[in-house]
């Protein structure tokens, strides 16, 4: 080969490298890159917040949608829901329901200066 060949060949190279990049490019201007729609990436409303594994073939994984989280044991028999509960676990469930006496600790409320009942 000479290297009037390999000269050639680096610049096709590097050409259709460049056809690539530019490509791709438009395509993230335009929208059609990653799968996702604008505007709606940055309001995402379903999220994993933790997965654990318990052996190799179960797993369970919290899913927070909107408000709520959901502990779902995914198996290779089947998935299965285990609890559905309101987002930020059992203090927040108790503050929504207007329950204040048991929201905060006796402990807390000593420490904040009122006297226990």
């Amino acid at each position: 080969m000479d290297l009037d060949q390999y000269i050639r060949f680096l610049m096709a190279l590097f050409f259709v490298v460049a056809l690539i990049m530019v490509v791709a490019w438009v395509m993230r201007r335009v929208g059609m890159a990653g799968g996702t729609v604008r505007g709606r990436a940055r309001q995402r409303r379903l999220s994993v917040v933790e997965a654990l594994p318990i052996d190799a073939k179960r797993r369970l994984i919290l899913v927070r949608r909107d408000d709520r989280e959901h502990l779902i044991l995914l198996s290779a028999n089947g998935d299965l829901l285990v609890d559905s509960a309101p987002a930020g676990g059992f203090d927040s469930a108790l503050a929504k329901s207007g329950d204040k006496a048991f929201a905060t600790p006796p402990t807390a409320a000593v420490a904040a200066g009122s006297q226990p009942q």
